[in-house]
């Protein structure tokens, strides 16, 4: 079992502390040091700013300058971006547009990705819908961070059961994807003061059983060691 090192371009704060406080720890198992930061959004004389996926062409320079600053044939590269919002400049955005089935959706954008990054050591990963699927794999863990919101919680499993009680089902749109619909029974919800600690919560065994697109993405990380792709 050889080495890896794996470096993660997150959209946001939140994404972050996931991948630094759970994904690294999980894949630390494996023989896998996991490093992960914000996408740069802009950049001045003083301070490089990031977190948010603004363009896709910034985040394309940005994961292309981290390619070129580890060369190392033994490092691998990864994204964890949201498909809610996902920036029209995303490539095959527009054919995206006119597929119905999420998993098809995210399968196709990512293979599109991978092509117009162009380096084998990137594995592309977006997240279905946004990542609150996460913290919506199991609503009870919002309790965790917001006392007596047991109505507000129950309506989030009605929701969940209404979908299979997949999460990542729980589509995309300004009042549909998954913050949205905790922010309008929880106003008080924080995404990146409370969402990867209620996420965390979970454990990745139960977050991978609810979220198949999540778990095909963590076997094939699990994997790099052994096999190097």
């Amino acid at each position: 079992m050889s080495f890896i090192r794996l470096n993660i371009t997150v959209e946001g704060l939140t994404e972050l502390r996931f991948a630094k406080n759970v994904l690294a720890r999980h894949l630390g198992n494996f023989q896998i040091s996991t490093d992960a930061r914000a996408v740069m959004t802009s950049k001045d004389k003083s301070k490089t700013h990031r977190g948010g996926l603004i363009s896709y062409e910034k985040a394309k320079r940005d994961i292309s300058t981290w390619l070129k600053e580890d060369a190392n044939p033994e490092a691998r590269f990864s994204t964890m971006f949201d498909l809610y919002a996902l920036p029209k400049d995303f490539p095959a955005y527009e054919e995206a547009r006119k597929l119905n089935a999420p998993y098809e959706k995210v399968n196709f954008l990512e293979e599109a990705m991978r092509k117009d990054i162009g380096d084998r050591r990137f594995i592309p990963y977006i997240q279905l819908h946004e990542f609150e699927a996460l913290v919506l794999a199991d609503p009870k863990n919002l309790e965790l961070e917001y006392f007596e919101n047991e109505n507000a919680i129950r309506e989030l499993e009605k929701q969940l059961e209404a979908v299979g009680g997949n999460p990542e089902l729980l589509n995309e749109g300004k009042e549909k994807a998954p913050s949205k619909r905790i922010q309008k029974v929880i106003p008080e919800y924080d995404k990146v003061s409370s969402g990867a600690l209620i996420a965390e919560s979970a454990g990745m065994d139960f977050l991978r059983e609810k979220c198949r697109h999540f778990d095909e993405w963590i076997s094939q990380l699990e994997k790099l060691a052994v096999t190097g792709d």
